[in-house]
């Protein structure tokens, strides 16, 4: 197996773990906080799925196709909402990229993610080169003047994920007492 299906394949192996802590769960249930932060855990799917498309147009066309596709006008890693236009660091605009909008329904959000993952997972395997980067966002938390090639950035979803991962197993214990693994 090449670099490139490794990548792919550890990447889609923590989007599975993820994916797994909301099985057979409501909307309801998918939208409820059950730890005193904003985390629910389809606004993580939604957070994670939102993540992934900005640094997908980070890797094809670097800081300005990142904030491009949602209205993101500070650049950050995160950013606020997709299609939310408020002002950069907004504190709802934040929190509200963390829950389950009105309307929204877990099978959709999940079927985002994975209109999403098929994308990036194409961009991966066709990208003609892994080595090829872009100068980062201006940010508090990236090194002034830096640049990630997509290797780095598929790295860095790759972390992004597994961390969210973690995160939804606990909200998912929390809830009602499923475990996505152990």
């Amino acid at each position: 197996m090449g670099e490139r299906e490794e990548l792919v394949e550890t990447l889609d192996r923590h989007r599975g773990l993820l994916r797994r802590t909301v099985r057979d769960l409501t909307d309801e249930q998918a939208a409820e906080r059950t730890t005193v932060s904003e985390l629910c855990l389809g606004g993580l799917i939604k957070h994670v799925a939102a993540v992934e498309a900005r640094w997908a147009r980070f890797i094809t066309g670097g800081a300005e196709a990142m904030r491009a596709g949602d209205g993101d006008q500070d650049g950050d890693q995160d950013g606020d909402r997709a299609g939310d236009r408020r002002g950069p660091g907004d504190p709802e605009a934040w929190a509200a990229q963390f829950r389950m909008a009105a309307g929204e329904t877990l099978a959709g959000l999940l079927a985002e993610y994975e209109r999403v993952a098929r994308g990036t997972d194409e961009l991966v395997r066709t990208l003609p080169d892994l080595d090829r980067g872009h100068p980062l966002p201006s940010a508090p938390w990236f090194t002034p003047g830096a640049a990630w090639s997509a290797r780095r950035v598929v790295l860095h979803l790759i972390a992004e994920t597994a961390q969210h991962a973690g995160h939804a197993d606990i909200i998912r214990e929390s809830l009602d007492g499923a475990k996505s693994m152990g």
